[in-house]
This record gives structure tokens, C-alpha cells and sequence, in this order.
């Protein structure tokens, strides 16, 4: 839940999404679900000579399970309340 919440936080935001099959894919996030399925509007494909047929793909949606990386720009990441986060999550339970 960790990762859910965090990429709750970036909605609105501009990130590049690496597909597992090499394809990079650029967008404003749009959601985000709990199998971190993403949705991204105003895409653009990295590679467009590679990839022709992906030019005129505005939205879409992206499977979790196919997601690679995400990558995020530097200055949208709170690392201090990513960190606490990590910690609350891994702490031991108390029974």
C-alpha cells in the first residue's frame, strides 16, 4: 500500500512509464489503482521511430504487471515522508 499512496500523490504530474517490452511511454498521470494499474493523458512515445504505430495514442491505460519503471521528476518526491513511511510500514507489530 505504500506505492499506492505514494502514486496517489503524483497524480497530476508528468512521468515516464517503461513497459517491460522496451517501450517508454511519457504522460501527465491521471490515476492510479491499488495493482498500480496507471492511466496517463497527453502521452507521447520516447522512441518514435521505433515505435510509429503508438504516435497517434493521446490516453491510456497501463496493466500493472507490465510496468518496468516509472519515473518521476526529482523535485515531486518527498523523501523524508517516503522514508517514515517505510519505516511505519516495516515496524515490528505489537501484539
Amino acid at each position: 500500500m505504500l506505492f499506492y499512496s505514494f502514486f496517489k500523490t503524483l497524480v497530476g504530474k508528468e512521468v515516464a512509464v517503461e513497459l517491460k517490452n522496451d517501450v517508454v511511454l511519457t504522460g501527465t498521470l491521471h490515476s492510479v489503482d491499488q495493482y498500480l494499474n496507471v492511466k496517463l493523458t497527453n502521452v507521447q512515445v520516447v522512441d518514435k521511430q521505433k515505435y510509429p504505430q503508438l504516435l497517434a495514442l493521446k490516453n491510456c491505460f497501463i496493466r500493472g504487471s507490465v510496468v518496468r519503471y516509472i519515473q518521476i521528476p526529482t523535485g515531486e518526491v518527498d523523501t523524508e515522508l517516503l522514508q517514515d513511511a517505510a519505516r511505519k510500514e516495516n515496524a515490528p507489530q505489537k501484539s
